[in-house]
């Protein structure tokens, strides 16, 4: 194993050992485990992978950590801290996709009649902070004619979107590249905006993100918010389905960031003179955001 992987011997031995006492492994033969039920099932590709669980754990764990010490300081640190830990940033993307994909295909895609719209002509979907790209491999896999960019600040994940894509087979309607909305490479208006989890990065600067949105979509485009749906009312948050999301507020904290309410986003969408529409999803705990330029 150490061989195969590259890891170090002795570092393997005492993790196999670990590894067995919580159940992922069984000794077949002495000295020679294989995987459980429950090993598989934390295999990134696995049906239904618990990988998020894992990558999870630490990462919660760094993010407490960084609470910790910044709130004796007030001082917030910013996104580089996802990318402090570098056995996390590899992970991050796979564990965004494996908790949210599904989700996107089986719920919300089939009520978003926006993207079959722009596939009868073959617009283009602008993916602000697109991850590993997997949005938008899901929406060209399922709309043939559709084209997609992606842009993101890490050329990780730039690296990993333009790789899945490739293994898609969609590398010709599908193309990433480094950037944001100040260094934003694109000439063609957009058909539609879309930010998946990320508006809440850059709401400190809600007027130039939005300035921007309403300026670079073409004539009848639309944007597609998709955010973490934080309550309007604090005891909401005791919900034990609401839990996860109070503990992302801390953490969104540390990154200068806060959690936005359906609300806030569509009276900024009515600010810039957008149309906007709310849906729920996930018990509430999701919403996405659906906005189009007045007609």
């Amino acid at each position: 194993l150490a061989r195969e992987t590259g890891m170090d011997k002795t570092y393997l031995a005492r993790w196999c050992d670990a590894a067995y006492a919580f159940d992922y492994l069984e000794e077949k033969e002495r000295g020679q485990f294989c995987l459980t039920d429950l090993g598989e099932a934390m295999c990134p590709d696995a049906a239904d992978t618990l990988m998020p669980i894992a990558v999870g754990a630490v990462l919660s764990a760094h993010m407490a950590e960084r609470a910790t010490a910044c709130m004796r300081t007030g001082e917030q640190p910013g996104e580089a801290v996802l990318a402090e830990r570098k056995t996390i940033l590899p992970w991050f993307g796979s564990m965004i996709e494996a908790s949210f994909a599904p989700l996107f295909s089986g719920q919300i895609l089939p009520r978003l009649e926006v993207f079959p719209e722009v596939d009868a002509y073959g617009g283009a979907v602008v993916d602000l902070g697109c991850g590993n790209g997997w949005y938008l491999v899901e929406l060209a896999k399922r709309y043939p004619r559709l084209r997609g960019i992606g842009l993101d600040g890490f050329e990780e994940n730039i690296r990993q979107a333009a790789e899945k894509a490739k293994a898609s087979g969609l590398e010709d309607r599908l193309r990433f590249v480094r950037g944001d909305i100040r260094h934003y490479p694109l000439e063609e208006p957009a058909s539609v905006f879309v930010m998946n989890r990320a508006l809440h990065h850059v709401w400190s600067d809600k007027e130039t993100v939005f300035s921007f949105l309403r300026d670079h979509l073409a004539s009848e485009g639309s944007i597609v918010i998709w955010e973490p749906a934080w309550p309007e009312n604090r005891e909401d948050l005791k919900d034990p389905g609401r839990r996860q999301l109070a503990f992302q507020g801390l953490s969104e904290h540390v990154q200068g960031n806060r959690l936005l309410s359906p609300a806030e986003i569509g009276q900024a969408f009515s600010d810039i003179g957008l149309d906007s529409t709310v849906l729920l999803f996930a018990n509430g705990n999701e919403a996405v955001i659906l906005a189009r330029k007045r007609r």
